[in-house]
């Protein structure tokens, strides 16, 4: 490495994404780039450095034992690079700009519309990125300014209000009950076929083992990453789901499979990184997402 050799930040982004995600394909989709995108800007790091940073191990990536060394002072940069822009994020007094969400693709589409339309009114200056993603977004690296969580955040640099829960029931489309018949008991439940989470139906069994409704992996015949499809799914007839009250009571076509069975809580948790409640915008938006969720649950009905 030649002396006082800059380094482009893009590639030093480059590498720290494909070590923690331990692929190149799987840091290319992180950073929203392609696969050879992303592995041009490692090699050029490595040509900037004069060493080899990775090995091919299988199908896996493993840093060499130059790798390893310098990878500790690049994240030190990396972490430094991220302060700095909450810092001047935080510090920034104008009402306009990008504040980016993070939430489930159900609330996307059935809850926020009435929240959005209520900040273009207050504040149309401001572009509101919304991800809809089902995985909990990092705030500390700055992939969201704000997220909508089930669950409070671990880390001691954010901060989190708990707003009223919601209530969860078991769903299903009429026709589809008229066809297969209503459950009257816990015991009919245990043997319906429901719409899972995938990789996540020991939550829903545990659950509703604490409802009284004994079901195992069998009755989730269909699961899905995404509970805006489950939720098609429930509503074209090809299982029960469970979703939250307001969601259901906007949603023509489906009913309440068995009023006799408990709701389900639903916490929700509003989250952002300390720094960026002194902006202005951010803040605004946080307080304007605390009101929305502070009342019952809205939600919006989509046209069949």
């Amino acid at each position: 490495m030649e002396k006082n050799a800059p380094f482009d930040w893009n590639q030093v982004r480059a590498l720290l994404a494909t070590v923690e995600a331990g692929s190149l394909s799987a840091a290319a989709r992180q950073l929203g780039l392609t696969q050879p995108t992303l592995g041009r800007q490692v090699a050029a790091l490595e040509a900037t450095l004069g060493v080899t940073l990775f090995e091919r191990v299988g199908r896996r990536l493993a840093l060499t034992q130059a790798g390893r060394e310098i990878i500790a002072p690049l994240q030190a940069m990396g972490e430094a690079a991220n302060r700095i822009a909450l810092i001047a994020s935080g510090q920034s007094q104008a009402v306009e700009g990008v504040v980016r969400i993070t939430t489930s693709d159900v609330y996307a589409v059935h809850v926020l519309p009435p929240f959005l339309k209520k900040v273009r009114e207050l504040a149309p200056n401001l572009v509101i990125d919304i991800l809809a993603s089902n995985e909990v977004e990092d705030l500390l690296r700055r992939r969201a300014d704000i997220a909508i969580r089930h669950v409070p955040p671990q880390q001691e640099e954010l901060i989190a209000r708990r707003c009223p829960d919601a209530s969860a029931r078991i769903y299903g489309a009429t026709d589809y009950l008229d066809r297969v018949g209503r459950p009257r008991s816990a015991d009919d439940l245990s043997r319906a076929d429901f719409i899972g989470v995938s990789e996540r139906s020991d939550i829903m069994i545990t659950e509703l083992a604490r409802r009284g409704v004994t079901v195992t992996e069998r009755n989730f015949p269909l699961t899905t990453g995404s509970a805006l499809v489950g939720w098609g799914w429930v509503r074209q007839g090809l299982g029960l789901g469970i979703i939250m009250e307001a969601v259901a009571s906007q949603t023509p076509g489906v009913e309440d499979a068995w009023p006799g069975f408990e709701g389900v809580p639903v916490p929700t948790w509003l989250t952002t990184h300390r720094e960026l409640r002194t902006s202005r915008r951010i803040r605004l938006v946080f307080d304007l997402l605390t009101e929305h969720f502070s009342r019952p649950l809205p939600a919006v009905a989509l046209p069949d």
